[in-house]
């Protein structure tokens, strides 16, 4: 990591967006929702060969594998100090939390009703950066972020009959540790390049992923399929690991707020992908929902914060 200049040290927690390179960095936050909403079908497959414990602690360490190799050959020197709070809450929320409930969920759930329950995450996101960065959105953005936080509601009311299940508790609990992973790494990421939050993040975790994989792989089953080994590489390095950089570094060029209504868009993506790749029954009201969450996700870009 480069030195930080004193004037840079005593930056704000508030991370601003920058005027110039907006169209790059949202061009960057939308790179990661498209490798975001292959996340689901891809766990799915994986889960065909893999246990969910089995699975999760893999692709952590695999993609601490491939960061820590990078950081490595690159000679990144260790984050400062004050970093590390930060980095253990992006490990805990986005490397081991985010998945690991996502995961048990799609044991009973379809990824089309996961992604429609994971929709309201640019709301929850929205709202722990602003207590966590001091960030104040306009009422317009606000109206704009409930109105699509709705109509995900709406949807997954719709399909699921008013009634919550044990997955959709597991994916409640996802988004909020979720959240405050996406703030923190988006704060840090006003500080350091992306990828090196994402990568000291997962290397934090190692510790405890390999000997939960090695545990794990002996106690559940693993049966080596094309769909199960292709779901676990690219959750490892698709997902846990390239997705996010470009994620990180899109929020620390737009904002946090603004990057996380770009997820609006991700349960509509996972839609598609759950038909086309998993064969999955496309719910009647996708394109109502595709319609007036495109509406939202055009109007919080437009706002300013």
């Amino acid at each position: 990591m480069r030195a930080q200049s004193s004037a840079t040290a005593a930056l704000p927690i508030a991370v601003p967006a920058p005027s110039r390179g907006r169209g790059f960095g949202t061009l960057q936050a939308a790179l990661g929702v498209v490798a975001f909403s292959l996340t689901f079908p891809a766990t799915a497959w994986g889960l065909e060969g893999f246990g969910p414990w089995s699975l999760v602690a893999v692709r952590s360490a695999l993609a601490a594998v491939i960061a820590g190799g990078c950081l490595l050959v690159l000679r990144v020197p260790l984050p400062a100090r004050r970093h590390w709070a930060g980095l253990a809450v992006v490990a805990a929320g986005v490397v081991l939390g985010f998945p690991m409930l996502t995961t048990l969920a799609l044991q009973t759930s379809t990824t089309a009703h996961a992604a429609v329950v994971v929709g309201l995450l640019p709301l929850t996101t929205a709202l722990f950066s602003s207590l966590r960065t001091g960030t104040r959105p306009s009422r317009t953005f606000w109206a704009a972020a409930l109105a699509g936080a709705a109509a995900v509601v709406a949807f997954t009311v719709q399909q699921s009959g008013g009634a919550l299940t044990t997955a959709d508790l597991y994916l409640f609990g996802a988004l909020l540790i979720c959240a405050a992973g996406y703030t923190e790494g988006g704060r840090l990421a006003g500080t350091m390049p992306g990828w090196q939050v994402i990568g000291w993040a997962l290397v934090l975790c190692l510790p405890l992923t390999v000997p939960v994989a090695a545990v794990a792989l002996t106690v559940e089953p693993v049966h080596l399929t094309a769909h199960s080994v292709t779901g676990l590489l690219w959750v490892a390095a698709g997902s846990q690991f390239l997705g996010l950089i470009v994620w990180y570094r899109g929020m620390a060029s737009i904002g946090i707020p603004k990057a996380s209504q770009l997820q609006l868009a991700q349960p509509l993506l996972t839609l598609f992908w759950s038909v086309f790749l998993l064969g999955e029954h496309l719910p009647w009201a996708a394109p109502v929902t595709a319609a007036a969450v495109l509406v939202c996700i055009a109007v919080t870009q437009r706002t300013r914060g």
